[in-house]
């Protein structure tokens, strides 16, 4: 469940639900009326089309609340459908414009061609990637990416269609849309447009932009620029935010912007302040340096009463703080994690999501964010049978570190020493919090504990705590996990003797360092993981946030190969399974090829399985059991880190 939307009246909430795997994790919008506290879908995907649509995402209200808009896929294109609140089927906005490319300037000329000469500069049908109402409802700011033209389209259907790697002539662009005649308008600024921000008097638009071809990978290339709607050809730069600006809203007289943008303090690359921009003054002023915590990545909003209220993460808990001229104050809510703050153009009230560990993500609305909230009724997240068990918040220390983490105790627990698996998040600049979590409950019900350390270089702590695995990957931070391991066999009923580990992308990686390092542990699974800093630098996605902690590898070959796990494959023994996406451009699929060849090559038991077409947060998502387009692979997943575990804790027969 997510993207709660308050409407304009505050009576009602929208949001999104995604389907259970078994009904094709298809999404759709619901609404819950606050009053009667009563929920009903609203939208649905056209029979027979579930295996091909993934249903319909990005609602919103129209401001007038009597229609909602959302982005559906029941075609060649992704469009924008209205649905009015009085019934009837949704209908989309016929969007058309002209290429900006008739024609790449590498071209082949296959045959002949026998479109008509202005075949090509015809309006062809836009993907609409995003979408933002103006607060009057008259203009709807349209993201995607700029229309193939015919001659492109045949260039691909003759296979003379070689990628010229960062060389394309499209880009996402920003249209202005007109409701109600539905004309299209391109406005003047250059792609790519990741973002844009209504002001409250529909007067100007804040848009974020990034140089297009994969410029971000030599460093940040973010910019931010005004647009009045007295002229959308117009665009001025606000060259007082930095090349990390995103996320912007404006304060509520519209006189600041706030905005996230890189830590001012060294830390790793997406690593936020919140800041504040005065229009007139051109002033910047940080207004989180110094908190203890770390900006999440929710937009910020800005209060009718003055000042903004920014979602954070502090320790293994979310909540907000509220920042007013004043020190920040930092909001209570009931429940361990409170986030997706969503209220109106009049602010009339506020809802949110709100969960803990027995608790599955429920909607809360209320009428203030300083008066307790109320749960509203929605559909169920989880089976009747589903059980979860309360987690236990444990710190310990690691040299000059208090380390924090998350303990879950089977009930088993209170009769018996049980295994333990530590479950090291990803990033590693994640965080593990204390929400409901499916595949804690999946551990917990093979009777098994489980410990989720929050080691050196997580968020929520800090931008000291966050930066201080810097060129120290799988060192200290490897150091942390050992400890708390210490720490919960010392203090709870864990079996010495029956200790796993698991981990998933930088959790992955750290498992390949385990590996290496100790034969503590009965079993080992990697999902996804980094395992020789040379070769991923070379192939993944992007190489920025890699560079902050070790630098370009061949300038710093030392450090890179001291912090590749592949560099202890030589000392390796523990049973090892990966767990690996085949379309994985992340960490891809070569990563976990060289740690199996390597291991197998040294006589450790290993396995390797690879999933087709998963990419990277897709395959996660399935076997931690959240809705998957490809349900068996996380069942299968499942499957196998359940045996992998139980083979290892096998107790050899007493002779």
């Amino acid at each position: 469940m997510n993207d709660p939307r308050l409407s304009p009246d505050g009576r009602r909430v929208l949001y999104r639900i995604n389907e259970s795997t078994a009904d094709g994790a298809q999404s759709h919008l619901w609404i819950t009326e606050i009053d009667s506290n009563k929920y009903r879908q609203m939208t649905f995907t056209p029979a027979g089309k579930a295996e091909h649509y993934r249903g319909e995402t990005a609602g919103a209200w129209m401001p007038d609340g009597n229609s909602i808009l959302f982005l559906a896929k029941r075609g060649e294109h992704t469009q924008l459908f209205r649905l009015s609140m009085q019934g009837g089927e949704a209908q989309p906005f016929n969007l058309k414009i002209a290429p900006l490319v008739t024609q790449p300037p590498d071209a082949i000329q296959t045959t002949k061609s026998s479109a008509k000469p202005d075949e090509n500069n015809e309006p062809q049908p836009i993907d609409v990637s995003e979408f933002a109402v103006a607060p009057d409802g008259k203009t709807i700011a349209i993201l995607a990416d700029d229309p193939e033209s015919p001659a492109e389209r045949k260039q691909k259907d003759d296979k003379a269609d070689a990628t010229w790697v960062d060389h394309s002539v499209h880009g996402t662009h920003l249209f202005l849309l007109d409701p109600q005649t539905e004309k299209l308008t391109r406005a003047g600024v250059a792609p790519d447009v990741r973002s844009v921000e209504w002001s409250r008097d529909s007067a100007q638009l804040l848009v974020v932009t990034e140089a297009p071809n994969n410029q971000s990978d030599l460093g940040p290339a973010q910019k931010a620029f005004l647009l009045s709607a007295k002229d959308w050809q117009a665009a001025t730069e606000l060259k007082e935010l930095t090349a990390t600006v995103d996320e912007v809203a404006w304060s509520h007289d519209g006189s600041n912007l706030y905005y996230h943008a890189q830590s001012e303090k060294d830390a790793p690359p997406g690593y936020l302040d919140l800041y504040e921009f005065n229009l007139q003054s051109k002033s910047v002023h940080n207004l989180t340096q110094d908190l203890n915590g770390s900006v999440e990545h929710e937009p910020p909003i800005g209060l009718a009463a003055g000042g903004v209220i920014q979602s954070l993460g502090i320790g293994v808990r979310t909540t907000a703080v509220r920042i007013s001229g004043g020190a920040p104050v930092t909001l209570q809510f009931a429940t361990p994690l409170a986030g997706s703050f969503n209220t109106n153009e009049s602010q009339s009230g506020w809802v949110f999501f709100g969960t803990g560990s027995t608790q599955p993500r429920t909607l809360y609305y209320t009428a203030s964010l300083d008066q307790p909230a109320r749960k509203l009724d929605t559909p169920s997240l989880v089976p009747e049978n589903s059980r979860a068990v309360e987690s236990k918040t444990v710190r310990w220390k690691s040299e000059q570190f208090t380390i924090e983490g998350l303990l879950y105790l089977p009930p088993e627990a209170d009769k018996q020493h049980v295994p333990l698996i530590v479950d090291v998040h990803g990033g590693p600049t994640g965080a593990w919090q204390d929400g409901y979590d499916p595949f804690v409950n999946f551990l917990i019900g093979q009777g098994w504990a489980v410990l989720r350390p929050n080691v050196r270089g997580s968020t929520n702590y800090g931008a000291t705590f966050v930066a201080s695995n810097k060129n120290d990957l799988g060192g200290g931070d490897y150091r942390d996990v050992m400890a708390g391991v210490d720490y919960v066999v010392k203090n709870f009923p864990i079996d010495a003797d029956r200790l796993a580990l698991y981990g998933y992308s930088y959790g992955g990686e750290m498992a390949g360092f385990v590996e290496g390092k100790t034969n503590r542990f009965k079993a080992i699974i990697s999902g996804a993981p980094v395992i020789d800093q040379y070769s991923e630098y070379g192939t993944e996605n992007g190489s920025w946030y890699d560079r902050w902690f070790f630098g370009k590898p061949w300038e710093h070959v030392p450090d890179a190969w001291r912090q590749s796990p592949l560099s202890g494959s030589a000392h390796a023994s523990t049973p090892f399974l990966l767990l690996q996406g085949e379309d994985d451009k992340t960490d891809p699929l070569g990563q976990s090829q060289e740690m199996y060849r390597a291991l197998r090559q040294m006589g450790v038991p290993v396995e390797l399985v690879t999933y087709p077409r998963e990419d990277h947060g897709p395959l996660v998502r399935g076997i931690v059991g959240q809705p998957s387009s490809e349900p068996w692979h996380g069942f299968d997943a499942r499957k196998r880190i359940a045996e992998f575990y139980l083979k290892a804790f096998e107790k050899p027969t007493p002779h």
